[in-house]
């Protein structure tokens, strides 16, 4: 099963996919509206997307797009004649991306922001005179649900540790530890609390599936293998300053920090408990044979040792790209 992952994950050289756009319209006085855009990385040059504002709006496009060494920004003033509610934004292009774009507009001054998460299906948004509360809610949830399940890494670690802990019981514990300590230190970065640059932080993330890989190989009687909860705290804390990386690319909108950061954590969990369901069905399924296998003393070791090497070159290449990428 191990050496499965494994495989799945090598052939996704990198960890995270493409990171989405974000556009943020906010009202700056009479019917004037500030525009920020950001869009992702391709290959050097911005992807191939442009925000269409409604026809009412003078000018519709802003300055040539900026680079800032992760993505690519925008930003200027519109004067909307009426307002925008009852009007369509769009993404131009979107339906050939396979990224996201996340929309927030604030209508009218003291409005609530509504938020949007325009996909390829999905490309427009029409702006409503009376948001709705959970339109924050609805846009951040799927982005963290999204990135947990994109973010291999994550989940390679998550799997890892199914397999060194001995218990049920001990899992239990041990994913709670991991859920604790990473939405720590997710909701303290994303508030600028703490601020670790992100590229050591992917680093030190792929050392630690090494060690978790290391760990299976010395077996139960590994410190993990005795104290899941306490490494898989630890790890978890760096695993939350990941998270907020991606979070920080992705933008937080300013008045609704709060409900955008709680929806995103909890996307995330929804994301990893979705994973470990799925792996814990897969292995459950397999039980017998895995029962079998451990009965026959001479495949455990065999067992044990396809699984930590597996894993552990798999972290290995990660470290050494994210090294070389400083």
């Amino acid at each position: 099963m191990a050496a499965i992952l494994s495989i799945v994950v090598a052939c996704g050289v990198q960890a995270h996919e493409l990171d989405p756009g974000y556009v943020d319209i906010r009202p700056f006085g009479g019917q004037q509206y500030s525009v920020s855009v950001r869009v992702p990385d391709v290959q050097g040059a911005p992807m191939d997307v442009s925000l269409r504002l409604p026809e009412t709006c003078d000018p519709g496009l802003g300055p040539k797009l900026r680079s800032d060494g992760q993505a690519w920004q925008s930003g200027w003033i519109t004067t909307c004649e009426g307002g925008l509610a009852g009007h369509v934004i769009a993404i131009d292009g979107l339906d050939a991306q396979r990224t996201d774009v996340l929309l927030r507009v604030v209508a009218t001054p003291g409005d609530g922001a509504q938020t949007a998460r325009l996909t390829s299906h999905t490309t427009q948004f029409v702006v409503s005179a009376d948001p709705g509360a959970l339109a924050v809610f609805g846009s951040y949830f799927p982005l963290g649900f999204e990135h947990i399940l994109e973010g291999y890494d994550h989940l390679l670690f998550v799997f890892a540790l199914m397999l060194l802990v001995g218990t049920m019981w001990q899992l239990v514990g041990a994913v709670t530890a991991f859920t604790v300590a990473h939405s720590i230190t997710l909701g303290l970065s994303a508030l600028d609390v703490i601020r670790v640059p992100g590229p050591p932080v992917e680093a030190v993330i792929a050392l630690s599936i090494v060690f978790l890989a290391l760990e299976i190989l010395r077996g139960q009687n590994s410190a993990a293998g005795r104290n899941p909860w306490r490494v898989c705290f630890l790890f978890g804390l760096l695993h939350g300053l990941g998270f907020a990386g991606a979070l920080r690319e992705i933008g937080l909108p300013q008045q609704d920090i709060l409900a955008a950061l709680v929806a995103f954590n909890l996307g995330v969990e929804a994301g990893q408990l979705v994973f470990v369901a799925v792996m814990a069905g897969l292995l459950f399924a397999g039980r017998w044979t895995i029962a079998q296998m451990r009965r026959d003393r001479s495949m455990t070791p065999v067992l044990r040792t396809v699984s930590g090497y597996g894993i552990g070159a798999v972290a290995t290449f990660w470290f050494a790209e994210r090294l070389a990428g400083f």
